[in-house]
């Protein structure tokens, strides 16, 4: 089969500050057979990040709206989220990073796959192709582990023998919806995923990942997956689901319909876009960033590709309101800028105060008019549900904090 194309900017191809292990919260209750399991993150902060971090989502964005793309990074600029897991029995261990944007998983970047007695090579072949460079290789099935709680047999995994930028990562987990790996796999309509096979080998009772992340600013950042459900003492109130959006292309992905509004004032009609850990900033159509514009007095700041504003224009900003299935969230003035602590690391100044919500680079009636991104998910604890086909929302500790 033809491999689909990807689009994947800056794959793995940031430098590393330093690498910090983040601290997971116990579950509310202990696990047994079938119940929520988590697995802890780490994340990498940048030492200079990409100051073109709108332009580089930007194309991401453009590259899915044109139908060309069915695969985005968890990569954020200035922060890589990552996870240790094992393949084969006895495991090696790989760092990978952690993409809800894409399905495949695969491994053999910067550290060759170590076959024991469960490797068995399938005689296909897979490949990626992402806007920064193909990633080919051999399929093969092996035991892939999580954690002791989440061991999964007869996992496929792509072992690369051809990748470029992944700046010491050895591959990539990939947790987004199956369909995203059709085409990908030589000999292979779709290829099940981690959490596929998790749901079907019993381990977990529901096929749902909740994803916990808190702003890069707290005092005590930290993140995690859990599998299986979510994780209950991470959030303050009830998860909402809404359906997974009909509107094409963002039905491929994690698409939800939303509308959103600045203060009284609504800049965004309901329409289809995507939840996604794998961008950076909030992406909403140019025709809402142009009214969001005026509303806040931004101007463009060439160094960092954002809009910028005054501490006065600081002290006017309103919450925006985003609106998903009929629930209203709040994202506070504060949840609105980049944490002043990171300036530097996106080429701002020390003392500036940037905005995080860009334009898309095309007008709403696209199919995929938004893009909900890390600064977002910081703010709000995100359920991604294969089961039932929705996507939900609750608030954190961290919704109205003024960490930035």
């Amino acid at each position: 089969m033809v491999p689909s194309t990807r689009s994947l900017s800056y794959l793995l191809a940031l430098p590393a500050l330093a690498f910090l292990p983040l601290l997971v919260s116990a579950l509310p209750h202990p696990r047994t057979a079938s119940s929520p399991a988590t697995l802890k993150l780490a994340v990498r902060i940048n030492s200079y990040g990409i100051k073109n971090i709108a332009a580089a989502d930007r194309a991401r964005i453009q590259a899915r709206q044109a139908g060309g793309s069915s695969s985005i990074s968890v990569t954020n600029d200035v922060m890589l989220y990552t996870a240790d897991i094992g393949v084969g029995n006895p495991a090696t261990y790989y760092t990978v990073l952690v993409d809800t944007g894409s399905s495949n998983t695969w491994i053999g970047a910067n550290k060759a796959y170590e076959k024991t007695a469960t490797s068995q090579e399938t005689g296909n072949t897979f490949c990626v192709a992402y806007g920064s460079g193909n990633v080919v290789g051999e399929e093969y099935t092996d035991t892939v582990t999580l954690n002791s709680d989440l061991v999964i047999d007869n996992q496929s995994i792509g072992v690369a023998f051809e990748y470029s930028g992944t700046n010491g990562l050895n591959g990539i987990l990939g947790l987004g919806p199956v369909d995203l790996t059709q085409g990908t796999v030589s000999n292979t309509d779709k290829v099940a995923t981690v959490t596929d096979n998790l749901y079907k080998q019993g381990t977990i009772n529901s096929e749902v990942l909740g994803v916990f992340f808190a702003p890069a600013s707290s005092d005590d950042s930290s993140g995690e997956l859990t599998f299986g459900g979510y994780d209950a003492s991470k959030i303050t109130g009830d998860v909402s689901y809404v359906p997974i959006t009909s509107t094409s292309p963002a039905s491929g992905y994690w698409g939800i319909d939303q509308s959103i509004s600045y203060g009284d004032t609504l800049i965004l009609d309901e329409t289809a876009g995507i939840v996604d850990t794998g961008t950076t900033l909030i992406y909403i159509a140019s025709d809402a960033f142009d009214k969001y514009q005026s509303a806040t007095g931004g101007t463009f700041d060439e160094a960092t590709d954002l809009l910028k504003i005054s501490s006065d224009q600081y002290d006017q900003l309103s919450s925006l309101y985003f609106t998903i299935g009929g629930v209203t969230y709040e994202l506070t003035p504060n949840a609105q800028i980049w944490p002043r602590s990171l300036n530097t690391a996106i080429g701002g100044t020390t003392d500036g105060i940037y905005l995080v919500v860009s334009s898309t680079g095309s007008s709403s009636g696209s199919g995929d008019d938004f893009t909900n991104g890390y600064c977002f998910l910081e703010r709000f604890y995100s359920v991604f549900d294969t089961t039932n086909s929705q996507v939900g929302f609750a608030t954190t500790e961290y919704t109205y904090a003024t960490t930035n």
